[in-house]
């Protein structure tokens, strides 16, 4: 085990360390760590929007517009009883009209609060995904004027920035690799061009492309793993810290963007990811650069 270790520093020491070695962990790092706040960022989305979809499938509400008093509250009982017996449906409240009767008041004054004032029913029904249609067939049999409306519908324009937040960030990974790979790139070619003299002489001495790959491949792993754990590191401390903020909130929306383990594992696991990805590109750029035929 000590032998392959001299061997490995051996190894490293070869192509020269330097200070271009810290300017290449510095710059994984800053990678790394804008990285996993973006993988943070689609990661929480997706948790959110699938929160929010939880939520509300099967959320509707009935609303009954009837200025006849007698003729609304007789319609709403029947609306309940009816609603309640469609296969599906798990609940059926009508809503509280002094409840609704200040929520109004900041619009209408103290003549919201006034009994003879024609009051909307509304009903919230909670049931399956595909309760809608049957829920609006229902309640059009009892009152035709009824309206159903779907909590779904009117947050789809949030949904739909949820989406657009979580391709974005998947973008920015994406960007980010893109660019990672791009730097091991320069990284290698410059590596070469400082060790041309040093790689003449190991390959007079038996060395083939191959094993000059893998020495510079090598060191760029060894520093992509050692800058992309220090970012990763600072960046999830970074993520733990929002997500503490956006649980004190209360918002269920921003509450449902808190990260299950297995997404703090796929972060975690980013920096091996992208030394890999630096490693290929390291190995693909020096066999081309020195004239090995794949």
């Amino acid at each position: 085990m000590n032998g392959l270790r001299q061997r490995a520093a051996i190894d490293l020491r070869l192509l020269g360390e330097g200070q271009r070695s810290w300017v290449m962990a510095g710059i994984m790092a800053i990678m790394l760590f804008l990285t996993v706040l973006s993988g943070a960022l689609g990661l929480g989305v997706a948790r959110s929007a699938g929160g929010l979809d939880r939520q509300l499938a099967g959320q509707l509400t009935v609303q009954l517009v009837e200025p006849d008093v007698t003729l609304r509250d007789a319609r709403a009982k029947a609306l309940v009883a009816t609603i309640a017996k469609v296969p599906g449906v798990t609940r059926v409240r009508e809503a509280d009209r002094a409840q609704l009767a200040v929520l109004l008041k900041p619009w209408l004054g103290d003549a919201g609060l006034d009994p003879e004032l024609p009051m909307p029913v509304l009903i919230d029904v909670t049931g399956a995904r595909d309760v809608t249609a049957p829920v609006t067939a229902a309640a059009r049999a009892v009152a035709p004027q009824a309206r159903v409306d779907s909590s779904a519908r009117w947050l789809s324009p949030v949904r739909g920035l949820l989406a657009t937040l979580f391709w974005v960030a998947i973008g920015l990974v994406l960007v980010i690799a893109a660019a990672t790979a791009g730097v091991a790139l320069l990284v290698a070619r410059a590596g070469l061009d400082t060790h041309r003299d040093t790689i003449d002489v190991l390959h007079m001495l038996g060395s083939t492309d191959l094993q000059v790959a893998r020495l510079l491949q090598r060191r760029i792993a060894r520093d992509t793993l050692l800058g992309g754990g220090i970012g990763t590191l600072g960046a999830l401390a970074l993520v733990a810290l929002f997500q503490t903020k956006l649980a004190l909130t209360g918002s269920e929306v921003l509450g449902g963007a808190t990260l299950a383990a297995i997404d703090w594992t796929l972060l975690l696991l980013l920096p091996l990811g992208f030394a890999l990805l630096a490693t290929v590109a390291t190995r693909l750029t020096v066999l081309h650069t020195l004239g090995l035929k794949l």
